[in-house]
């Protein structure tokens, strides 16, 4: 399953992205750590390892250690055997000139995770990512499997990671979801980031059971208990997708709600006063989904991937139909080009990047993206890595578990993208001890 990563989408970069995984930046980074490198890597061939630069706490998305760059989450990382565990969950620091893959941190349950009834878990993934206490420190939301015995409600398998000057360090804490905000005996699970209310803190929303989602009033103790809760939320669908995002400009955070996990139909749901409540427009069964302002109206628009084509749903929530003739199911957006408009990218048989227009989108002259390397390529993350104002574009490909390549292709007034990446690395870099 592809992640979103939680994105901030303002008039001139609106942004829907999906959770998750990779970020980079502008600027020109040291030779050593701009080639791609083998797997397995001996500690001799990584990249130096750097320390963290410490901030002072921004509102950058995605800025752990606060100094107002964004950084990278990197959820897949390859292994040094195809059946070796999972290493954990990478971040790679930004800085001025984007990512630097020498300043990184490994997440692991060892270290990192929560001990449940004893027990350290196994399953450790990135999931959401928000300043969930106010402290000006993007914090992240995992999914880990407690013990269960398969008898009752469930525990709770999500954990709360809060960032610091130095990124997230200490041990992460489960996440509080109070009985009453609960419903049935499903898995709490599917958080999505937003500010649901308008009161300026980060919610936090996730899937309960039968049409029904628990919202969680932020901001968050750091022992991952709410500002409140209450009774669950009557819901189109049980599956919420982020990232969240004011699609109708009114204040308050609105997400994207599918009946169930997977392809299928989905709803805009829309935040208020007493949080996600009230269901806006019915979208198309698709694949994906992508929240940006792609022209045609004030408000925000809907891109869904289907198998055929994309169905186009404009100035939401009453939403002007259209459909864009484009391959690709997977689906990202983000202003590129600094013109206002988010442009939309759709992978899947390829990578291309057709230009938000006042008239809306179009598929005549797509801008296609060819990574270097070869392998399977998909879309890990789209955002602003260099603080230029212009998006970026981030693409993994990889070939097998144990051999990848991550690359971060700028954005351009011209060129939409640029066709040489900026940054280009492996997450092998994960495996060594340096």
């Amino acid at each position: 399953m592809r992640l979103r990563r939680s994105t901030t989408l303002t008039g001139t970069a609106a942004v829907g992205c999906l959770l998750l995984l990779a970020a980079c930046g502008h600027g020109q980074a040291p030779a050593a750590e701009d080639a791609a490198a083998p797997t397995p890597v001996r500690a001799a061939q990584a990249p130096a390892l750097l320390p963290v630069p410490h901030g002072e706490g921004s509102e950058v998305p995605d800025d752990f250690n606060g100094d107002g760059h964004r950084d990278l989450i990197l959820d897949d990382l390859v292994k040094a055997e195809s059946h070796a565990d999972d290493a954990g969950i990478g971040i790679v620091y930004g800085s001025s000139r984007g990512l630097v893959p020498g300043a990184r941190q490994l997440l692991t349950p060892k270290q990192h995770a929560a001990r449940v009834d004893g027990q350290l878990p196994a399953v450790f993934e990135a999931e959401a990512s928000c300043d969930l206490d106010g402290d000006g420190f993007t914090d992240l939301v995992v999914t880990t499997d407690p013990p269960y015995d398969g008898q009752g409600r469930p525990p709770v398998p999500l954990q709360l990671l809060f960032g610091s000057p130095a990124g997230p360090t200490d041990r992460a804490v489960p996440l509080t979801v109070p009985d009453k905000a609960r419903y049935g005996n499903d898995w709490p699970e599917r958080p999505v980031c937003g500010d649901f209310d308008g009161d300026g803190a980060q919610d936090l929303v996730v899937h309960a059971s039968a049409g029904r989602l628990s919202y969680l009033r932020g901001p968050f103790t750091r022992k991952g208990d709410p500002h409140q809760a209450g009774a669950p939320v009557p819901s189109p669908g049980e599956a919420p997708t982020g990232p969240a995002a004011d699609v109708n400009r009114d204040g308050y955070d609105d997400l994207v709600v599918r009946t169930s996990a997977g392809p299928g139909k989905a709803a805009l749901v829309l935040g208020g006063p007493d949080g996600p409540t009230r269901t806006g427009v019915t979208l198309p069964a698709g694949v994906d989904i992508a929240l940006g302002a792609f022209g045609k109206g004030k408000a925000l628009d809907a891109a869904v991937g289907t198998l055929d084509d994309t169905a186009m749903r404009y100035d939401l929530p009453t939403a002007t139909r259209s459909a864009l003739d484009t391959p690709g199911s997977m689906l990202d957006a983000a202003d590129f080009d600094g013109d206002g408009l988010s442009d939309l990218v759709s992978s899947g048989s390829g990578v291309r990047v057709h230009p938000g227009r006042e008239s809306g989108l179009t598929t005549r002259a797509p801008v296609t993206v060819r990574p270097a390397a070869t392998g399977t390529t998909r879309v890990l993350t789209v955002g602003d890595f260099d603080g230029d104002g212009l998006a970026d574009l981030v693409l993994r490909t990889h070939r097998g578990d144990t051999e990848d390549s991550v690359e971060v292709h700028r954005g351009a007034p011209k060129d939409v993208v640029t066709a040489r990446a900026a940054v280009t690395f492996s997450t092998s870099q994960f495996l060594t001890r340096s």
